[in-house]
């Protein structure tokens, strides 16, 4: 067991006190967050905004400067999404769980070919294409940001791309040194399946 965690967190022994301290915290606020998402609570908002806030000044420490990018893009996202679904007419919300409608797909296809264009000339712009991960931190970053702008609009395809982003930064991060964040990661993948088959039943009972 002690060489498990030796493997999985040797890299922690060069960080300080705080800094493992202020990862930890965002990590779980972040967590906190993910499960209001799961259970349609507008408090993923306020969460979020703690989170991702942090997050940016932890991977720009880091050079990950698609997934800063990410929460940057979070954090604006969150105030929408929190305007969103809290809008009313007579006093009743009227941006409920739905499912993508066709026209919607040409926003989201658009969405992702301009995320992966945008984070290629930052990467290019500061000569970050040294090493493997930043090819697949731009992939994540647009399945990110598709996903984070599906979720502002309450719709259900959002947890598929979560899902699917969650599983491929969960070895990024490990590889990275975040090895806390790699485990956030592996808990948002299992919360995401988990928020898709909750909605899922939401959207059966709104159509009985």
């Amino acid at each position: 067991m002690s060489e498990i965690i030796e493997f999985l967190f040797s890299q922690y022994s060069s960080y300080s006190d705080s800094f493992i301290f202020l990862e930890l915290f965002a990590v779980t606020i972040n967590i906190i967050s993910v499960i209001y998402a799961k259970q349609n609570n507008i408090l993923v908002y306020p969460t979020g905004l703690i989170g991702t806030g942090i997050f940016v000044y932890i991977l720009f420490k880091f050079s990950l400067l698609g997934d800063m990018i990410i929460n940057v893009y979070f954090f604006i996202m969150s105030i929408y999404g929190w305007y969103y679904w809290t809008r009313k007419k007579d006093d009743v919300i009227i941006n409920n769980i739905s499912r993508l409608e066709k026209k919607e797909y040409k926003y989201l296809i658009l969405l992702a070919f301009l995320s992966l264009l945008f984070i290629y000339f930052v990467y290019d712009q500061f000569d970050m294409w040294n090493s493997w991960t930043a090819y697949i931190d731009n992939i994540t970053t647009a399945f990110f940001f598709v996903a984070m702008w599906l979720m502002a609009r309450r719709k259900i395809e959002s947890w598929i791309f979560w899902i699917i982003g969650d599983l491929i930064t969960v070895p990024l991060y490990f590889y990275k040194g975040l090895t806390i964040s790699s485990i956030q990661y592996l808990i948002f993948t299992v919360l995401a399946i988990l928020g898709y088959l909750s909605w899922k039943k939401t959207l059966l009972k709104k159509s009985l």
